[in-house]
């Protein structure tokens, strides 16, 4: 079984702002999909499926970015998934906006959702796919974060909703090593 995570933030106020990549690129691939991700357990929506015969959840943890390894947690124990299954889609303040990266493992790069999830899964080496937001350093990092997107970035996003769509799709299909050599050129 796989396990897709999308990070982000609950709450209308949240909604299309850099931190909640996560949720935006995982609701972009279950509605391809034509699948709901709307049950509720452990604190977060999930929906329990199967694409290319292989059972998946997708979730999006209701915690709030800085506590999803507790919910992640969960649902790993509950449905015993192994870490390797795992893979984990989250904004990235060191990547140019609209970059991705696929890396199998590392630090939390500063990031407090991942820090979270390095805590509760007691390692560093679960997938994730970065997808990169800039940074502004003129800008307080928490506000740059929470912020909204302008119309070059809605334009950037849509191109890469195409692209991580296919990405899942492959990620459910092939070894992560083709993975990265795929897609960590984009």
């Amino acid at each position: 079984m796989k396990l897709i995570v999308g990070l982000g933030n609950p709450g209308k106020e949240y909604e299309n702002t850099r931190h909640n990549m996560g949720f935006i690129f995982l609701d972009y691939f279950a509605n391809k999909h034509n699948i709901n991700i709307d049950k509720e357990k452990f604190n977060g929506l999930y929906a329990k499926t199967i694409i290319n015969n292989e059972d998946v959840i997708l979730l999006k943890p209701l915690s709030y970015m800085n506590l999803s390894g507790e919910v992640i947690e969960k649902y790993v124990n509950y449905y015993k998934i192994q870490i390797d299954d795992i893979l984990i889609i989250n904004d990235d303040l060191d990547l140019d906006f609209g970059r991705i990266k696929l890396k199998s493992s590392g630090s939390s790069g500063g990031h407090n959702g991942l820090k979270n999830i390095i805590l509760h899964l007691n390692t560093e080496k679960f997938k994730r796919l970065k997808v990169g937001i800039s940074n502004n350093k003129l800008i307080d990092t928490k506000d740059y974060v929470l912020g909204k997107f302008n119309k070059e970035e809605l334009k950037r996003i849509d191109e890469l909703k195409v692209i991580i769509n296919g990405l899942l799709e492959d990620f459910l299909e092939m070894s992560f090593e083709k993975l990265m050599c795929k897609y960590n050129n984009n």
